[in-house]
């Protein structure tokens, strides 16, 4: 059986499915994930509305953009130092 992958809003729905009364167990085999799966996406997902959940996604997209931004120049500022070093 094939991996599915689930979109943000569909794992948001089955979430509040399963806050809505449903059995987990029945939910599980519903959308055909394992109980674990189930738990880590409430972990990760719990109380998130869609455009919170966009949010939170375009955050982490701009923290991880500038962590690279960061690193290069860390990169560069190392390179810089070596070769001022080196002519000295």
């Amino acid at each position: 059986m094939g991996r599915q992958k689930y979109t943000d809003e569909q794992v948001i729905n089955i979430l509040r499915e399963g806050e809505a009364g449903g059995k987990i167990g029945e939910l599980c085999r519903k959308y055909g994930v394992s109980g674990a799966t189930y738990h880590r996406w409430k972990a990760k997902y719990a109380g998130l509305t869609l455009s919170e959940l966009k949010r939170l996604k375009t955050l982490e997209d701009e923290n991880r953009r500038l962590k690279q931004i960061v690193a290069d120049q860390a990169l560069d500022n190392r390179v810089l130092k070596e070769l001022l070093s080196k002519n000295f």
